[in-house]
Formats: C-alpha cells, structure tokens, sequence
C-alpha cells in the first residue's frame, strides 16, 4: 500500500510542479483538467470511490466499537 501511494504522491507533485512551471499557457492547463475530469468521472471510478468509502466506514466503525470494548 505505501508503495502506491508513494507513487501516487510522486504524481500530483509531478503535476502541481507542471501546472506552475508550464509555459503553455491556460489551453493546456484546461486540457490537462479535461483529461483529469474525465477519469474522475469515468464510471468505473466512480464506483471504485463509493466501495473505497463504504469500507473507509465500515473500518472506522469497528475501530470504535473495539475502542468502547477497551474501555476508551
């Protein structure tokens, strides 16, 4: 897991660093965005998200519940 979201990390460096050093202008920053939006949307994406927070969920549930079972 760390690797992937070290590589994950890498990447938006990576584009933040290119979107305030690009000299192409506001054309390619808006194709970049279309680009971004468009995976964003994607509806495989969108149903990976909505399962990635129902067990985001679920885990912070059952951190509680073991939680009150400590006494904490």
């Amino acid at each position: 897991m760390r690797k992937y979201f070290f590589w994950f990390s890498v990447a938006v460096i990576a584009m933040v660093a290119y979107f305030y050093g690009a000299k192409a202008g506001r054309s390619r920053y808006r194709e970049i965005r279309a680009s971004i939006d468009a995976v964003w949307n994607d509806p495989k994406v969108k149903k990976a998200r909505k399962k990635a927070l129902k067990r985001a969920d679920e885990a912070a549930r059952s951190a509680m519940k073991q939680a009150k079972k400590l006494g904490r």
